[in-house]
């Protein structure tokens, strides 16, 4: 360490630096310490660890031009992402001196590169998740968040943020969901607990029942014979179709939930005979309608086993379609 510190006050002495220098100077001489010597880069960190745990003994104008300069460094790779540990302290926190360091860091870090290459950065040491707590325990919500960092100028962040809380939300949804199946609950707890989290964290019902279907094809253990998993399954989900139906009140959650069917018949080779059969159950069970399953054999349908599954919706549609055109005509003659 003694070598090291001697190696960087050299070169400071050297080039007559002072803390008054531009950050593109201080990245610089950085960027050049640690190419040149390639054995500081991992004390260079725990340096910069040390030194964000002492903001509190720098001047406002001192703390933003170390954040501009973190920023920079930890955009071009200088430093991990894992120094904002630091941020965490209890005290930078309470003070508001964490989150007012963090605007001034991250739009930095933001302006050289962009949020995904940030996102990335934060993602590989499991940092993604744990941005509010630049905040004291009080403050910690996506609201909070939202307002602070989009009133300083870094809407994108604040985005990134509830985009992360939205998807840590649904996993947890997912996850308790296949716990209570697991348990037997009867249905209306199960719906009524679901509700609660849509409204909670904002989850339209279009991604709610991509998760209730996910979770009631995980709830068994399916038969590898392509002649019996198909009765296997008809008589699995129509015990469930009540749960499904709750959450396909609205056109483009049925429309999910066939395209959800489809990639799941595709994905899962036995259920590839399945599908039709699948689609009339929840048809006959009011979790599907006319209208949505003519959209999808018409052009809403995606490309997995697509020509494999329009062939066998085929006369189902026809069947469908020819009721329609007689309930339009019955109609007329009411008239």
């Amino acid at each position: 360490m003694l070598l090291e510190q001697n190696l960087i006050t050299a070169d400071m002495q050297k080039h007559s630096l002072t803390f008054w220098w531009p950050v593109e100077c201080w990245v610089s001489v950085f960027n050049k310490l640690i190419r040149r010597y390639k054995y500081l880069e991992k004390g260079f960190e725990d340096e910069v660890k040390k030194l964000l745990l002492f903001l509190k003994g720098f001047s406002e104008s001192e703390r933003n031009k170390l954040a501009m300069l973190t920023g920079v460094l930890l955009a071009n790779g200088t430093l991990n992402a894992s120094i904002l540990n630091s941020l965490y302290n209890e005290n930078l926190v309470k003070e508001g001196v964490s989150a007012a360091f963090a605007v001034k860091l991250f739009k930095s870090w933001i302006n050289e590169k962009d949020i995904n290459a940030v996102a990335a950065s934060l993602r590989k040491v499991s940092m993604d998740n744990r941005l509010m707590e630049l905040f004291p325990a009080n403050k910690q919500s996506v609201e909070h968040f939202t307002k602070y960092f989009t009133e300083a100028g870094l809407k994108e962040l604040s985005e990134y943020v509830r985009n992360q809380q939205t998807i840590g939300a649904r996993k947890e949804l997912q996850k308790e969901l296949q716990e209570q199946m697991s348990r037997g609950d009867p249905f209306k707890d199960i719906i009524l607990y679901v509700k609660e989290e849509m409204k909670k964290n904002n989850i339209p019902e279009p991604v709610v029942i991509g998760i209730v279907w996910s979770s009631v094809m995980s709830t068994v253990e399916w038969n590898k014979k392509e002649e019996l998993v198909a009765e296997q399954a008809i008589k699995h989900l129509k015990q469930y179709s009540p749960l499904l139906a709750a959450f396909t009140t609205q056109g483009q959650s049925e429309l999910t939930l066939l395209l959800k069917i489809q990639e799941y018949c595709y994905d899962n080779i036995h259920f590839m005979k399945a599908f039709q059969k699948i689609v009339v159950l929840f048809y006959k069970a009011e979790v599907l309608s006319e209208e949505p399953i003519l959209k999808w054999y018409k052009d809403a349908h995606v490309a997995k086993g697509k020509s494999v599954f329009l062939e066998q919706m085929k006369k189902f549609v026809e069947w469908l379609k020819n009721a329609e055109e007689e309930s339009e005509s019955e109609a007329e003659e009411g008239d």
